[in-house]
């Protein structure tokens, strides 16, 4: 998977003092990209935007 397109950002709600945050690169088409900010060079989880917006519909339902 080519990932030198790829634009990562993290969350608004993450800290600057490099908690457990995650990166996510959805600038892509047809995929949105995954990864652990302390381990950039580790593995990339790569979804659907379909199947993210159901991940992060669901996250977010059963956090609040």
């Amino acid at each position: 998977m080519e990932l030198t397109d790829a634009r990562w950002r993290t969350a608004t709600r993450s800290s600057n003092n490099g908690g457990d945050c995650v990166e996510v690169a959805d600038n892509l088409p047809g995929r949105v990209l995954v990864r652990d900010s302390k381990d950039r060079n580790g593995g990339t989880l790569a979804f659907t935007p379909t199947a993210w917006r159901a991940f992060v519909t669901t996250t977010v339902r059963s956090t609040v």
